[in-house]
């Protein structure tokens, strides 16, 4: 069965064969559906925002939406690959300055938590350079915990509205199914 997900792509270190991070971006875009098992199906435009922690470099930001028939622990790995070889190294600092950053924010089948991987995304819902771009592609998709769409989502990111999060009456299993995504 093939799976939608919505990934976040960012970065802000220049590379040395595709230029700035915009370029980066479009570069790893390209990478993303060359890959297979993975089918590029929608993509935001780039945009630029603040950097987190101490960072000092504004990062280029987009959303894309894949299919695929990979679970999510596997089209993790892909993007671990597609990010080591655009040179992202993993050094344990957070927020750091990179050159690519791929992440599954939403995936179609809902919920998912293993060691290494949450789904959604447990910071997406705070991020405006997450939530901006998607919203251009993925508007009416429900977050499978709070039930709201990326719109609503976003709407209430720019208010600062408190966000409650429904708590399953169990704890979250390995695959949750969501509806509306």
């Amino acid at each position: 069965m093939r799976s939608r997900y919505l990934i976040a792509v960012g970065g802000n270190v220049r590379h040395p064969r595709y230029g700035s991070p915009p370029k980066v971006l479009r570069a790893a875009l390209r990478a993303l559906d060359g890959e297979k098992g993975i089918k590029l199906k929608a993509a935001s435009r780039i945009v630029a925002s603040a950097p987190l922690g101490p960072s000092q470099r504004r990062y280029a930001n987009a959303a894309v939406i894949v299919r695929s028939k990979l679970d999510p622990p596997a089209l993790l790995a892909r993007l671990q690959a597609i990010e080591h070889r655009f040179a992202r190294r993993r050094r344990g600092r957070r927020w750091g300055a990179r050159t690519l950053d791929l992440d599954i924010v939403l995936w179609s089948m809902g919920a998912w938590a293993s060691p290494g991987l949450a789904i959604p995304h447990p910071a997406y819902r705070t991020r405006g350079f997450v939530l901006a771009p998607a919203l251009t592609i993925a508007r009416d998709w429900r977050d499978p915990l709070t039930v709201l769409t990326i719109a609503h989502l976003a709407a209430r990111l720019t208010r600062r509205t408190p966000l409650p999060i429904r708590q399953p009456g169990r704890a979250l299993s390995s695959v949750g199914r969501a509806t509306d995504f």
